[in-house]
């Protein structure tokens, strides 16, 4: 009988933030508006949902048992101080935040609506420690080509080389993992330097590799793609692992992290994080690769 009062608070807090509709039909009901006004796909509307979901928690724990702008930057801020959630993180629950809140004043939910301030230097100095210098940026890449050329030949070497020619398309030419991923060894054309580029919803498009070098190395990966090939329905992918098989996001990640440390990064970043440092230099990074 002693934890009655808190249950009751917790319930309340839960189910019935405003006195009308319990918070998972506010959630649904948000979350089915947005599919139609901003067209978003199955993924999207279920990260929308989890947000918001993982808010009213929040709510339930601090018993806050009102959403409203106050309590949202709040969350915000323990997100950023206390979680040291990345700065996209951050941003997506903020902007879904938003959105939100003034679908329930539009609802009739809340008595009144302003836009929520996102902690915006606080989000920058989060999103500062994930950036890579100059320095770092040539330490990664000259780690991986240091590799490759000191290891003798064999099936280390292959597997540098394929390392070698990811990294490059990933973060000089901007491609995407999931792209990456889905590459075929028919995608590349060797006489125009043009590559096929599969985005979402099967898109098309064509990326010109600029650098002789990383042409030179693509090359000689569908050479060597043969010691690789199991005659188990996978052998079109353009990158396979070691045991003949499509590589995975989680794979490609093990792969960027092992030359991060070898290069002596330190700081703890993600491949997102080198994309958005490398366009700091893309100008210079441009010049070196060409030259």
């Amino acid at each position: 009988m002693d934890n009655l009062p808190t249950q009751i608070f917790e319930d309340k807090t839960r189910r019935q933030v405003d006195g009308s509709l319990p918070d998972d039909e506010k959630i649904e009901g948000f979350v089915a508006s947005q599919v139609i006004q901003r067209g978003l796909d199955k993924r999207t509307a279920n990260a929308y949902r989890f947000d918001l979901q993982q808010i009213y928690l929040w709510l339930g724990e601090q018993r806050i048992p009102i959403l409203e702008e106050s309590a949202a930057e709040d969350y915000l801020e323990y997100l950023i101080k206390e979680k040291k959630r990345k700065p996209s993180t951050v941003i997506r629950k903020y902007r879904v935040l938003q959105y939100y809140l003034e679908y329930l004043f539009k609802q009739g939910c809340l008595e009144s609506y302003r836009k929520i301030t996102p902690p915006a230097a606080k989000i920058q100095n989060t999103k500062d420690a994930h950036i890579l210098c100059k320095r770092e940026i040539d330490a990664f890449f000259g780690v991986i080509e240091r590799e490759y050329e000191n290891l003798e030949y064999g099936f280390r070497k292959r597997v540098c080389l394929r390392d070698k020619v990811m990294m490059e398309l990933l973060f000089f030419h901007g491609i995407e993992i999931s792209e990456l991923l889905r590459l075929e060894i028919s995608d590349y054309h060797v006489k125009t330097g043009l590559l096929n580029i599969r985005g979402k919803r099967g898109k098309v498009r064509q990326e010109y590799l600029f650098s002789r070098e990383l042409k030179e190395s693509i090359g000689l990966w569908i050479d060597e793609h043969g010691y690789f090939e199991k005659e188990n329905g996978y052998d079109q992918y353009l990158f396979l692992s070691k045991v003949g098989k499509p590589l995975s996001m989680k794979m490609i990640i093990l792969v960027f992290d092992k030359y991060r440390v070898m290069a002596g990064i330190e700081k703890e970043c993600t491949p997102k994080d080198l994309k958005s440092s490398m366009k700091k230099y893309a100008k210079e990074l441009l010049v070196e690769r060409c030259s």
